[in-house]
């Protein structure tokens, strides 16, 4: 069977995620100790204990990495991998770098701890928003998005499966877009409880900030492809992946392409690795013919084993 693996980003984190894995494989414990030595605290007391300080962007970015990649190395310790390609949805487009090995992990969990900050600092607490838009086309929503015309931006910015697109900007352009979206056919429009507007161009500071601390790493073409966010194709080589890092900051995340060309590169699965089953669930939404499994602990981890075997 041909399959993929993919990396959740922020949203799926839980308090007290992991914890049945950790039970089961020590290598989960030890990737979180590895994280907690480059940040200077512990990572895993603060997933398993702390729900508000968990979902601060600064802490929630390297706790999903770190769960995503001590994930993966739980699958990787009972069966060695062939996946076709690797992806991440956003924050997890780091985790898939670090798994397919480009990216250093401790490099990684200082690298998106820097990305966190950064957005946070760009955009004041209560200025911007995010807001999911159920049941229109993308076009459409991109063209309402378009045709506001008050203060502010708002822009389409996760294309997240057929029927479901995320938009981004100041606080009130989104309140009064996803009006808009209802009145243009919308089944929903749902406001989301973030505190950063991600992937809209209120983030085109943090990303020429973030370009510095990216120009410093050191990345390597991995030992397997990783599709990015922005185009959903992999990198041509190690300033190509810099430039597609930077400008997912501030661009617009396109998962439903990168789930068709999976589809179109022969894969039948996707494992999503991480906590939470988002992108399992978006899967079938965009392409009917492919399955997935989300591995988040023990028994999830036997039966993908058992699947893929």
């Amino acid at each position: 069977m041909k399959y993929a693996i993919v990396f959740p980003g922020q949203g799926s984190q839980s308090l007290g995620m992991l914890s049945d894995l950790a039970d089961n494989f020590s290598i989960v414990k030890d990737t979180f100790t590895e994280a907690s030595d480059a940040l200077g605290f512990d990572l895993w007391q603060l997933a398993q204990e702390d729900q508000d300080g968990l979902n601060q962007t600064q802490n929630t970015q390297p706790a999903m990495l770190a769960a995503g990649v001590a994930t993966y190395r739980a699958l990787t310790s009972e069966t060695e991998l062939s996946p076709v390609c690797m992806a991440g949805h956003s924050l997890g487009e780091y985790t898939a770098l670090v798994a397919s090995g480009a990216l250093d992990f401790s490099d990684g969990i200082k690298l998106v701890r820097k990305r966190a900050e950064l957005m946070q600092s760009a955009v004041p607490a209560g200025v911007g928003a995010m807001a999911a838009i159920l049941g229109l086309e993308d076009e459409i929503v991109v063209k309402v998005c378009a045709d506001y015309a008050g203060e502010g931006i708002v822009q389409a910015v996760n294309f997240n499966s057929n029927g479901q697109v995320v938009i981004a900007g100041n606080k009130e352009a989104v309140n009064t877009t996803c009006e808009a979206m209802k009145a243009a056919g919308a089944k929903r429009a749902v406001v989301l409880p973030v505190s950063v507007p991600s992937h809209c161009s209120l983030m085109d500071e943090a990303a020429a900030e973030f370009k510095v601390a990216v120009d410093s790493l050191e990345l390597h073409m991995g030992n397997t492809d990783v599709l990015h966010n922005v185009d959903a194709a992999k990198a041509t080589d190690t300033q190509n992946m810099k430039a597609k890092l930077v400008a997912q900051l501030h661009k617009p995340v396109l998962w439903t392409g990168t789930v068709k060309t999976m589809h179109a590169m022969g894969v039948e699965k996707l494992i999503e690795s991480g906590p939470g089953k988002v992108l399992a669930g978006l899967t079938r939404r965009i392409e009917k013919s492919l399955t997935a499994n989300a591995v988040l602990d023990s028994a999830s981890v036997s039966t993908t084993l058992e699947e893929i075997k």
